[in-house]
């Protein structure tokens, strides 16, 4: 997990780590059951406030992100499946929007951005 913050954001140092986090879990990246580092490991790699990388914690598991285990640290939580998987459909919906409107673009009727996904997916399946 990479987490890069800016000072050119208009976001707090703390949502930053909130927004990073909660897309590596939405995306996949991080799994039920991944560990996260501690806060303070956190805090040190990022070199911010230990109060900081603790709110951007609490926050991840107010949304049940995450799960907290005193004397074992943060892991993703297991128990929000539908409301990732909930998320990650929004994100493919709004992909799928702007495939459409630029196939418009590119004036490709219905069929054919249906024939060229079935060979997209055809080729990404196949061994």
């Amino acid at each position: 997990m990479k987490i890069i913050l800016s000072n050119a954001s208009s976001d707090p140092i703390y949502i930053q780590i909130v927004n990073q986090i909660r897309q590596s879990i939405l995306s996949g990246e991080l799994r039920s059951g991944d560990s996260l580092p501690s806060i303070r490991q956190l805090a040190k790699d990022l070199q911010v406030s230990v109060i900081t990388t603790k709110r951007a914690y609490e926050e991840l598991e107010k949304e049940k992100l995450i799960d907290s285990v005193v004397g074992k640290g943060c892991f993703v939580s297991g128990a929000n499946k539908d409301f990732i998987r909930e998320q990650r459909m929004t994100r493919l919906e709004e992909k799928m929007v702007e495939i459409i409107r630029e196939s418009k673009e590119l004036s490709m009727s219905k069929q054919d951005v249906i024939d060229y996904l079935n060979l997209l997916y055809e080729e990404e399946h196949t061994p």
